[in-house]
């Protein structure tokens, strides 16, 4: 069977969870806990040596790393990702920006917070985050205040991978009472049928 190897706290896990839920995929989920560093033992690294969840290992034994490139494989051929050359583009756009202009401040801003404590030698980091994080949601905030989903009329994997660290971005300090069409799109995104929270 289909194994993921993850940590649900973490956005980047919880977001191939919840794509899988909503298509109903079928897997074996294999807690693995960042904090007590079991990324970094030698059975998980034979899984993917660059230590990093989530990592999914399919049923032929093939293993694929990296949460968007997860998304984008079983998304193909669904209604998550179009067929359409140009508008799939513009998904993995989005999937690019997640990575790059939206988790190294939103998803590093909540980790420090909520999993350190907000130590004092981490402050001066956690404050440096803010800036950037605010930008990637007005990004976000613009598109959406002219459509529901970050790529037109229909959800697909782009919102999907945004949503899992947008949705608690609270924890990083980022209030979403001050994007009404980020909490109206966060809204929509959870009364999907078969919708999983984080857990």
């Amino acid at each position: 069977m289909l194994t993921i190897y993850g940590d649900l706290q973490s956005g980047n896990c919880y977001k191939v969870k919840l794509l899988f839920s909503l298509l109903g995929v079928e897997h074996d989920w294999r807690h693995i806990d960042v904090v007590k560093q079991e990324t970094k033992t030698a059975e998980f690294l034979a899984v993917n040596p660059n230590g990093q969840i989530p990592a999914a290992v399919l049923d032929d034994g093939r293993v694929l790393c990296e949460s968007n490139a997860i998304l984008g494989y079983f998304a193909e051929g669904t209604d998550f990702l179009p067929a359409d050359r140009y508008l799939k583009a513009k998904v993995y756009e989005w999937l690019f920006f997640e990575q790059y202009s939206h988790e190294p401040y939103i998803a590093v801003a909540r980790f420090i917070n909520k999993y350190l404590g907000l130590p004092d030698e981490r402050k001066a980091e956690y404050e440096s985050k803010q800036a950037g994080g605010h930008k990637a949601l007005s990004v976000m905030e613009q598109k959406l205040s002219g459509q529901p989903w970050l790529n037109g009329e229909q959800l697909t994997i782009a919102d999907i991978s945004l949503y899992a660290y947008t949705h608690v971005a609270h924890e990083g300090g980022f209030e979403l009472a001050d994007y009404p069409h980020i909490s109206d799109w966060c809204q929509r995104l959870a009364a999907q049928p078969n919708y999983v929270g984080m857990s």
